[in-house]
């Protein structure tokens, strides 16, 4: 078994023993470490809060030297969030100098990160939006300029979310 394998069912064991506040996480299909299924708890006293939002883990062969994608499969609106879902973070991206000179290489991946360390920082990112390399700008620009219309617009797809539970 490679060291990917090995890293991925040791945290997966440990996420089973010790589960962590704010999210849930398994495997999508037991034949496949590198397929993870994810439930985000919408984050206390955020717009989120009282969400559920589902997401799907998706480790490259090569883990842990390269990160993983996230992408929500549950609707979401935020600024660090493409339309498509995949999740937009200084942690999930490629380790090493960032091309466009907006991260520090300490900010980017590293293979020190966990399942844990990474549902934490998405836990950060919807306590917290970055609106200043926005995935979707739509809602960085609604978040920037109409506070009430962006809480109005999360408040549905808690609402959304807690419905398809």
């Amino acid at each position: 078994m490679d060291q990917g394998s090995l890293l991925l069912r040791k945290q997966l064991k440990e996420l089973t023993k010790k589960p962590v506040e704010g999210f849930s996480a398994g495997l999508v299909d037991d034949s496949n470490l590198f397929e993870w299924s994810v439930t985000v708890m919408g984050p206390p006293d955020t717009y989120y809060e009282g969400g559920f939002f589902n997401a799907i883990l998706s480790f490259p062969t090569d883990y842990p030297q390269s990160p993983p994608t996230c992408r929500f499969t549950s609707e979401m609106w935020h600024p660090n969030v493409y339309h498509d879902g995949k999740v937009c973070i200084s942690i999930l991206h490629s380790p090493g100098d960032d091309p466009h000179g907006y991260e520090a290489a300490s900010e980017r991946w590293t293979p020190v990160h966990t399942v844990e360390t990474i549902m934490i920082s998405i836990i950060s990112m919807l306590s917290s939006p970055n609106d200043e390399s926005p995935a979707n700008i739509d809602a960085a620009k609604m978040w920037r300029e109409d506070r009430e219309g962006f809480k109005r617009k999360v408040s549905k797809i808690v609402r959304k979310s807690q419905e398809m539970l």
